[in-house]
């Protein structure tokens, strides 16, 4: 009998184990597929020290009709998913009204600015430096309107958060990225953010570190999760492995196996496709933000990612969000050929309330949670696994607003 399992070796899964290893805790770390080939293989691979604030859902009405119609870049609406959905986007909506917003952003932007820190020593001990670059991002801006107000929320972030940009004229932008095919307004640098080259990778070698320290990965499915009186038990390659305590830090797959402990968990899904290119792109990652795409150069190649399609976890995939995504970037760049025949797509776990869910279960002992970390999983896996981790051990309280309520 372990101490604990954790459910899920994405980066949420693998920082989550690794915490509590550190702590002294026995861990199994549990998935169906080896570590990173899920949500977290397929992100842009920027760990976001700049992303303070959450993403709010649009409250112009403009913007909500066309992303209803199909016709909004960034966001795109699967009308025929709406049944599944419709009460949590609701709720999303009510939570980004600015005064929401901002008690939010007040909890969210602690985890997100120590997020660097929480890395740091992982990739140091994973030896995985060499996938990481520590010199930021850079959104850009077609349009002199877009990029006036990008400015003045960079000056706002940094006021309020400390949060260090620099902004770059379309001269110095293209100074700085000479492959960029036409002429932008401008951009905005996010220096403090670091990229990296493999997600998948990253995450591959953080699992690696955890099983050289002694933890054990296993192939398992999760499904059969129960209770064995006052343990928890799933059934491993070789026979049932049982634990005190379990860790649910599926990503998008965690509601579903809530629902039969009698969870209700108001997820919706915000699905992102991406394709590589065997092209020549920016020299640092580049989010064409008044498209809605990222163009990213990764190990397999330029990673071309789209904006985000609300959609059921099930829905089958379309080419829509690809086709409008390759158009955009090759506007700023020569993409050259695909690399892959077609698009992968992964589902971001996104909760209403904006904040991931984070610590123990309200209704039943030794049962955990680390899901819905919507944009930034890639990014706060370490930090909200440190934050299990302590409240777990009782050393830490951790707001209520990570909480799920029952």
């Amino acid at each position: 009998m372990t101490d604990c399992i954790v459910l899920g070796a994405g980066m949420v899964g693998v920082g989550t184990a690794l915490a509590l290893q550190q702590m002294g805790v026995d861990v199994t770390l549990v998935d169906r597929r080896p570590p990173g080939e899920e949500t977290s293989y397929g992100n842009a691979g920027i760990i976001q020290m700049e992303a303070v604030e959450p993403y709010p859902f649009p409250r112009q009405a403009g913007e909500i009709l066309s992303a209803a119609l199909g016709f909004n870049d960034k966001v795109r609406w699967r009308a025929g998913s709406l049944h599944r959905w419709a009460l949590p986007i609701l709720r999303y909506f009510r939570a980004s009204s600015p005064a929401s917003h901002r008690r939010i952003a007040a909890v969210y932007s602690t985890m997100i600015r120590r997020a660097g820190d929480d890395h740091d020593p992982l990739i140091a001990a994973a030896g995985a430096g060499h996938l990481i670059r520590r010199d930021g991002f850079r959104d850009v801006y077609r349009h002199g309107r877009s990029f006036a107000d990008a400015v003045r929320t960079a000056e706002r972030l940094e006021r309020a958060f400390g949060v260090v940009s620099r902004i770059e004229s379309g001269i110095e932008l293209a100074a700085a990225e000479p492959s960029i095919r036409i002429g932008l307004a401008g951009a905005v640098h996010w220096t403090e953010a670091w990229s990296c080259a493999d997600p998948g990778g990253l995450v591959a070698a953080y699992a690696r570190l955890f099983a050289n320290r002694g933890g054990a990965v296993v192939t398992g499915d999760a499904t059969t999760l129960r209770q064995a009186g006052t343990a928890w038990r799933i059934d491993g390659p070789d026979g049932p492995i049982e634990a005190e305590h379990v860790v649910v830090a599926l990503g998008p797959w965690s509601a579903e196996l809530l629902r039969p402990l009698g969870y209700a968990v108001p997820m919706f899904f915000k699905r992102g496709y991406h394709q590589h290119f065997a092209g020549k792109g920016p020299v640092l990652p580049m989010i064409d933000a008044d498209r809605g795409i990222v163009i990213a150069p990764m190990r397999a190649g330029l990673r071309l990612l789209t904006g985000a399609e609300l959609t059921g976890l099930d829905s089958a995939a379309t080419a829509y969000q690809i086709r409008h995504a390759r158009r955009a970037a090759g506007q700023l760049f020569e993409l050259g050929e695909p690399v892959e025949s077609e698009a992968w797509f992964g589902n971001r776990p996104c909760m209403p309330g904006m904040l991931p869910v984070v610590g123990r279960a309200p209704r039943h002992k030794g049962l955990w949670l680390n899901f819905g970390h919507g944009h930034q999983g890639f990014t706060l896996g370490p930090t909200t696994g440190r934050l299990l981790a302590g409240e777990l051990a009782g050393n830490e309280k951790l707001p209520p607003e990570l909480h799920l309520v029952a």
